[in-house]
C-alpha cells in the first residue's frame, strides 16, 4: 500500500527528491536556529535560492516542535515549512516529533494550502529511528485528516528506498 484515503484527503509514499515535489508547500527538517546546512534543509536550499535562508534569518529561530513558513524560492513548491523535530537524547523526541508534524499541518489550513510533502523528521544526524519516525509522523496526519482540514494531499517524500519500505509498512500497520 503506497496511500490511504481519509474523509476528503490522502496520505501518500513516494520515494525521491522532496525539492522535486510539485506541492504547494514542503517540509524542511530544520534545525531551531533555522540554518539550512545539509541534508534536506541543504538541499532546499541549494534548489530554492539564498531567499529561503533570508527569510529564516528575518524569522529567526523556532523551539523544537514547532514549525515556520516561508516562500519556497525557485522550488516548485510555493512555500516551505520549516518544522525542528528533536535531537535523539533530547529527551521527550517522541512527543517533539508529533508536534513537529502537527504544526506543519497546521500551518497548511492557517495560509489555505492543499498539499504537502514532507521528509522523515529528525532521522538524518539528528539520530531519530526511522521506523519510530514512521509511525508517528503518519498516525500524526492521519489524526489530523480527520478533523476539520481543507488538506487534500500529505506526501511523504522518503530519499531511499529502505526509507520508503519503512513508512510503507507502517501505512500499511495503520490501515489495519
Amino acid at each position: 500500500m503506497k496511500s490511504l484515503k481519509i474523509k476528503n484527503s490522502v496520505i501518500e509514499l513516494k520515494q525521491g527528491d522532496i525539492t522535486e515535489c510539485n506541492t504547494d508547500a514542503i517540509v524542511n527538517a530544520a534545525n531551531s536556529q533555522l540554518i539550512l546546512g545539509g541534508g534536506v534543509a541543504g538541499a532546499i536550499r541549494r534548489k530554492g535560492g539564498s531567499k529561503i535562508q533570508e527569510e529564516c534569518n528575518k524569522i529567526g529561530g523556532t523551539p523544537v516542535g514547532t514549525a515556520v513558513i516561508t516562500t519556497g524560492g525557485n522550488l516548485k513548491a510555493r512555500f516551505v515549512i520549516h518544522a525542528v523535530g528533536p535531537r535523539m537524547g533530547e529527551g521527550n523526541e517522541d512527543e517533539k516529533l508529533k508536534n513537529a508534524t502537527l504544526n506543519s499541518l497546521k500551518l497548511m489550513d492557517k495560509h489555505n494550502l492543499k498539499s504537502i510533502a514532507l521528509p522523515a523528521l529528525s532521522t538524518g544526524i539528528f539520530g531519530y529511528p526511522i521506523d519510530k519516525c514512521a509511525k508517528i509522523m503518519l498516525s500524526t496526519a492521519k489524526q489530523y485528516l480527520n478533523s476539520e482540514t481543507q488538506i487534500l494531499k500529505v506526501i511523504f517524500c522518503l530519499y531511499t528506498k529502505d526509507d520508503y519500505d519503512i513508512f510503507k509498512r507502517e501505512l500499511e500497520d495503520i490501515c489495519k
